[in-house]
């Protein structure tokens, strides 16, 4: 993956900042189709173009329907980062949605997944209902307007960025201009 191939040849701290990549989907989810108002052959180009990029990265990816609200999902995550399980719960949560197809926006599909992960469903229950992790999601929506956002991923270094899946060097220039130093 390019995150970790930067982490290994800069001395850099990735830091995700959540985004509200289509905010005003329902719980219940949306079809592709209706979501990017077009029919099945623009449905299948958009996923075969993303499956080569994906397959580029040795990313598992499968084809879906549906969209789903990410909200609740990315307030589990910010709650996961706080007692250690970052990587795990953003591992499953990846894989619940682009590979098993999962509504990650729903309550109990969100309590398996943070249970697959050695997280504690009735911690993670509270966190979901009481909505404990709002203010930092909100925070991180503020931040990616602020920073110009449009799409994910997006890279910022410095005062610059770069938006949608970009080669490893696009990525690693970006980074030096910044100032990043290289690992020795």
């Amino acid at each position: 993956m390019r995150t970790s191939k930067l982490i290994q040849n800069f001395d850099i701290v990735v830091k995700p900042v959540h985004f509200p990549l289509h905010p005003d989907t329902p719980a219940e989810g949306l079809a592709l189709q209706d979501l990017f108002r077009s029919g099945p052959e623009a449905i299948a180009a958009k996923y075969a173009r993303m499956k080569t990029l994906m397959d580029a990265e040795g990313l598992p990816y499968a084809e879906r329907t549906h969209t789903y609200n990410s909200r609740l999902a990315q307030e589990l995550g910010s709650w996961a980062d706080t007692v250690n399980a970052s990587g795990a719960i953003h591992d499953a949560l990846y894989r619940a949605y682009f590979v098993d197809r999962r509504n990650i926006g729903d309550m109990d599909a969100l309590l398996d997944i943070a249970e697959s992960v050695a997280l504690e469903r009735d911690d993670a229950r509270i966190v979901l209902r009481e909505r404990t992790f709002r203010a930092v999601v909100d925070a991180d929506w503020a931040k990616s307007r602020d920073y110009g956002v449009t799409g994910v991923p997006t890279f910022v270094a410095g005062s610059a960025g770069i938006v949608g899946a970009q080669p490893y060097e696009v990525i690693e220039r970006l980074l030096i201009e910044a100032g990043a130093r290289r690992r020795r």
